[in-house]
């Protein structure tokens, strides 16, 4: 098992969406005493994800397999996840992630749009079989630059 793997879904790599996902990654890590999660950066997959065969791709989704701990992280787009998100997840058999924890993260202009999408996204990880935490983690834009103290207190504030 890999442990902890966070999965930002942001088409740019290295995002304030990802700099929080890490962060939220990293907390629930130092929580629960477990190393330091892996971080795919769906973005930099690029072209991968609609090839085939791509190595980085298969390599990811074996990764998202043998996870114990999902973070899963996107900006909202037109009041969802995005699409490069959903291009990876859609690759992952039914039921793929059947008794992982996943957590949904989701960044938003404001607070409705961030709401909404985090249903969405939690409603495709249980779709995939996933035990979604309750509450996920909405966090508006202006808000980021708290990323670190936004994750710390998320984590703690879990019931694990």
């Amino acid at each position: 098992m890999t442990g902890i793997v966070v999965i930002s879904g942001n088409p740019r790599a290295g995002s304030r969406t990802s700099t929080l996902a890490i962060a939220v990654g990293e907390a629930i890590a130092g929580q629960l005493g477990s190393p330091q999660p892996h971080v795919i950066e769906v973005g930099s997959l690029g072209a991968g994800l609609l090839t085939p065969g791509d190595e980085a791709t298969k390599a990811a989704l074996a990764v998202i397999s043998e996870a114990n701990l999902l973070v899963v992280a996107t900006p909202t787009y037109k009041g969802s996840y995005t699409g490069v998100l959903k291009v990876l997840l859609d690759q992952l058999p039914a039921q793929a992630l059947a008794g992982k924890l996943s957590v949904p993260v989701v960044t938003a202009g404001v607070a409705p749009q961030a709401a909404a999408a985090e249903a969405v996204l939690r409603q495709l990880l249980v779709e995939l079989g996933a035990i979604v935490v309750r509450p996920g983690l909405p966090v508006l834009e202006a808000d980021l630059a708290e990323s670190a103290v936004i994750a710390q207190k998320y984590a703690a504030a879990l019931d694990w």
